[in-house]
């Protein structure tokens, strides 16, 4: 079975150590462990919103935030108090802290395969460019043609049923092996033709649909109609010497 649960992650910028509370942070004496303490904390309140909760009703305390980050009390108490100066942390009515500008910091996916997913595509930004002339999807296609596998490797755990394979020039028509057959022996001499132009449509697009097989059948049968003979009015006039 799919794994559903949340999942929650820090999304720190490339400049985060640069700014200027954590510059001025790490200059303290002892600030490259306050800075470390303050990680940790922005991630024990991603689940909770930002707030040192242990739970709805119970706030972290010094103490309990010194067990968790494995830090002294007297430690943590100097860091806590730095990080309201800093602005870093907030005071809430109940007793609670909250880590200030938490939003802009919280990842959050909602099955393992989406986050196996994002981790992919960052280890694909990192690979070496195509060779020139090389047939280069848009890094658009390419996410969704990686959110297309991954949906179909879960439907597959879930169902139990084979997952549908990838075909078209983008690979993001997704057919299984039966629908392929069918296509094969219905449109014997289109059936690679209607795979390629739903391929660039949807590439081009970002258009989805709930099954591949059936728009192609569909659009088979639009071009059939078109390319039938109109029937039109009957032509009862008569030339010159004829009768009707």
């Amino acid at each position: 079975m799919s794994d559903n649960r949340k999942y929650y992650y820090l999304k720190l910028k490339e400049n985060y150590f640069d700014e200027d509370a954590i510059v001025l942070l790490e200059s303290m004496q002892d600030g490259i462990l306050y800075s470390n303490i303050l990680l940790k904390l922005y991630l024990k309140s991603l689940k909770n919103g930002g707030k040192l909760q242990l739970d709805e009703n119970i706030p972290y305390t010094a103490q309990m935030i010194a067990t968790i980050t494995r830090q002294q009390v007297g430690t943590v108490e100097r860091a806590l108090q730095i990080f309201m100066k800093l602005g870093l942390v907030e005071p809430l009515q109940n007793g609670a802290l909250y880590m200030s500008n938490i939003e802009l910091l919280i990842g959050q996916s909602s099955t393992e395969g989406e986050r196996k997913r994002r981790a992919r595509l960052a280890l694909q930004e990192q690979k070496a460019l195509p060779k020139a002339g090389a047939d280069i999807c848009p890094p658009e296609i390419e996410i969704e043609k990686e959110i297309e596998i991954e949906k179909e490797r879960e439907r597959e755990l879930d169902t139990g049923q084979p997952a549908r394979a990838a075909y078209g020039r983008y690979e993001n028509v997704f057919l299984s092996q039966s629908e392929l057959d069918g296509l094969k022996a219905d449109l014997p001499d289109k059936w690679n033709y209607y795979i390629d132009r739903l391929s660039c449509h949807i590439a081009s697009s970002g258009k989805r649909y709930r099954s591949h097989a059936a728009t192609i059948y569909k659009w088979a049968q639009e071009d059939a109609a078109k390319k039938a003979p109109k029937k039109g009015i009957p032509d009862y006039s008569c030339k010159e010497g004829e009768s009707l």
